[in-house]
């Protein structure tokens, strides 16, 4: 299965502190790097920037799945301020945004580097330090048949073969030897529960991300 595109690594930032230092920074960013116009509305976080690199106004980004495809074949950024720790928010909610399109990007060291068109000065590429990247999930690279981009699969109705309702798919685990659905469930009592059901061939028998359903060799008493 193609790689988590929305699993979260910590930002080198620290809360309020980290904050206040964007906020003064903020005014010497190159008027033409702000983006003005709405967001679009199919962002996906793929990951942050960690540091300048070089002297050239490249950036280091760490991305948040081991495969960095996606953020590769971007051929734009949104590159966000991060919210104070703790703090979860929607790209909309974000504060000011910039937008750069990518002149040059590869892999460095289970990282990203990357130069953007108009920026060459490393003193910039500083300022978007602790910034998150996002990226539209229309110029995510075509996955390979049988392969899926979890993004894709939260949201999506589980049924058995039989049509039983077996929930929503709300997250996915990755273990180390495959991946797992966390499929989410009313008890009959109202109260929320949790389904684990391993994303593997054994289980699995259609899996319809147009559809938002995905069907699976799996009982109600598992």
């Amino acid at each position: 299965m193609t790689g988590n595109a929305t699993g979260r690594k910590p930002l080198n930032l620290s809360g309020a502190a980290a904050q206040s230092g964007a906020a003064a920074r903020e005014a010497k960013l190159p008027a033409a790097l702000l983006d003005t116009n709405s967001l679009p509305d199919d962002l996906i976080e793929v990951g942050y920037v960690g540091a300048a690199y070089g002297i050239r106004g490249w950036i280091k980004v760490h991305p948040h799945a081991d495969d960095a495809s996606a953020l590769l074949h971007a051929r734009r950024w949104w590159l966000l301020r991060a919210p104070p720790a703790g703090v979860m928010t929607a790209p909309a909610q974000s504060g000011e945004a910039v937008s750069v399109k990518i002149a040059q990007s590869r892999e460095h060291s289970g990282t990203v580097v990357a130069q953007a068109a108009g920026v060459s000065d490393r003193n910039v590429a500083e300022m978007l330090k602790g910034r998150r990247v996002w990226i539209r999930r229309e110029d995510f690279p075509a996955p390979e048949e049988g392969e899926f981009y979890w993004v894709d699969l939260i949201g999506c109705a589980v049924v058995n073969e039989q049509g039983e309702a077996l929930g929503e798919v709300t997250g996915l685990i990755d273990n180390g030897a495959h991946q797992i659905l966390q499929v989410a469930f009313k008890l009959p009592d109202g109260k929320a529960a949790e389904r684990l059901i391993p994303f593997v061939d054994a289980y699995l028998r259609t899996v319809d991300t147009s559809a938002r359903r995905i069907v699976v060799d799996w009982g109600l008493d598992y």
